[in-house]
């Protein structure tokens, strides 16, 4: 399976969240994490191979939103029959940077049925995890609007055991993933003013000081970061490293269009415990009763202060 897997990825570097020929877990029916091995972290700076469109408007959501959008019409599809053109037009709305393996994803989809949200990561075989469990769900719970109970043993509680009894809202239709750098690519993706939500959730400390060029968090970024989050929009930032955290604080702090979230507020939004939760780097310092350190920011209409910070 794993060189079956690598000639798929050589053949197509970019992953959409489509079925694979993976192995499911018999008890779960979801896709086995030990048959997607990678590296915790990947170089930003390396020469990936990417595909991205060359602006957001040549980005073809259908592929990875097909309840959404209609397919693009080209030479190869052109007979292919009429497109469903009483979709009501969307854009993606929450961006996941650096997604890792989609937990927050999987735990904002339901809450929010109605808005499309994506996860960008870097690394391959993370990402064909996210996309094969997207594509699993999507069929489960397929099977359970149309009356067909799935085939799988699963203890009471967690996400398979809900999974198995009832189709949560949206089916997971809202949800994708692609293997993308946001570092560099972020506004090939989307428009001035898209997004409501962007998260950085348990990213990269990078701890050498030579290495801090490579944090995703900079002035220079929070300008990219500014451009797609509409006015309102909230950046959700969350580390187990204080001096990561201090960092982010002190950029966005610095940066005159964005204005932090009182904690008092941060209690009454239904996003926050997820990011504390949902993702694997969450849990595995809850386990290891470390330390979580959450700092969120809202996009302000314009510049209020004008002080600023050398990256």
């Amino acid at each position: 399976m794993g060189r079956k897997r690598k000639r798929m990825q050589e053949k197509d570097p970019e992953v959409v969240a489509a079925a694979t020929q993976v192995e499911l877990d018999k008890a779960t029916g979801m896709p086995q994490r030990r048959h997607y091995r990678q590296r915790a972290h990947a170089n930003p700076f390396s020469d990936h191979t990417l595909h991205y469109p060359a602006s957001p408007a040549e980005m073809d959501w259908s592929i990875h939103y097909p309840n959404y959008f209609s397919p693009r019409v080209t030479s190869e599809n052109l007979d292919a029959g009429p497109s469903n053109s009483g979709l009501v037009p969307k854009k993606v709305e929450f961006a996941d940077v650096g997604c890792g393996f989609g937990g927050l994803l999987m735990a904002l989809a339901p809450l929010f049925p109605e808005t499309l949200m994506l996860g960008l990561e870097i690394r391959v075989s993370v990402t064909q995890f996210v996309a094969d469990k997207i594509a699993a769900l999507r069929v489960q719970h397929q099977q359970l609007a149309d009356g067909i109970i799935p085939e799988i043993s699963v203890p009471d509680g967690g996400e398979a055991y809900l999974a198995a009894k009832e189709a949560a809202p949206g089916g997971y239709q809202n949800v994708s993933v692609i293997r993308a750098n946001a570092m560099k690519f972020l506004p090939n993706f989307f428009e001035k003013g898209q997004l409501s939500k962007i998260f950085f959730l348990f990213p990269d400390p990078h701890f050498k000081a030579r290495k801090h060029k490579a944090r995703i968090i900079s002035q220079t970024l929070l300008a990219e970061y500014a451009y797609v989050l509409r006015p309102g929009g909230i950046v959700y930032t969350i580390t187990d490293v204080e001096d990561l955290h201090l960092w982010m604080v002190q950029h966005l702090e610095a940066f005159p269009l964005f204005e932090r979230i009182t904690d008092e507020e941060l209690a009454n939004d239904v996003v926050v415990e997820h990011v504390r939760t949902a993702t694997e780097e969450g849990k595995k310092v809850e386990r290891k009763g470390g330390d979580k350190y959450l700092a969120c920011y809202r996009r302000l209409n314009g510049p209020t202060r004008s002080n600023a910070v050398e990256t």
